[in-house]
């Protein structure tokens, strides 16, 4: 019992001054965050409603794609696995099969999410440094080569929210009133 006894009292030690700061509202205290530094962390949902402005086309998302992604993902999309690149296109209809290849065309369900995860985590190297230009452009080079739009499309908010996605229905629509807390700017219209 004194074990235990012994172990509480070093716990309460160490946490005495985070708890006994708990209510402390001295707005000296911290730095204030922007709209924009705290949009950063919080990911564009499937609807693609919190998308932001820009746009972008396939053919500029190759020459930002060779300089900034072949390295990891390979010249055609094709995935380098020791550099930890993942394969972006092909796959499709391969999912029930014996060797499912998970790719941005075959699994993924929402063209959003491709967006939200360039914009958040790509480069590697560098994540959260491509403008919502590059982004754009990314995403619809990606589609693009997985023949999900036309090459000549151009994606922005709107475009983007209405591609349909190959693996769409694969997915349970987890959507409820719990997603509007991720939400950054409510009052915002979204795109349409």
């Amino acid at each position: 019992m004194s074990t235990f006894r012994g172990l509480c009292t070093a716990i309460l030690f160490c946490l005495w001054p985070a708890l006994s700061h708990a209510g402390n509202t001295d707005a000296s205290v911290g730095t204030p965050v922007s709209s924009e530094e705290l949009a950063k962390f919080f990911a564009i949902q499937p609807d693609g409603a919190t998308l932001p402005p820009g746009q972008g086309t396939a053919a500029a998302g190759r020459e930002i794609y060779a300089q900034r992604c072949a390295h990891c993902h390979g010249e055609h999309l094709e995935g380098i696995k020791e550099a930890g690149g993942p394969v972006l296109a092909g796959g499709r209809g391969s999912l029930a099969t014996d060797r499912p290849l998970k790719s941005v065309e075959s699994y993924w369900p929402h063209a959003s999410t491709l967006f939200d995860y360039i914009w958040r985590t790509m480069p590697f190297d560098q994540p959260g440094s491509l403008t919502p230009d590059e982004v754009y452009a990314l995403s619809a080079y990606i589609l693009s080569v997985g023949k999900i739009i036309d090459d000549k499309q151009v994606l922005d908010a709107k475009t983007l929210r209405k591609v349909v996605m190959p693996n769409a229905k694969g997915f349970f629509d987890g959507s409820g009133p719990e997603l509007d807390m991720y939400r950054i700017n409510q009052s915002a219209s979204p795109a349409k």
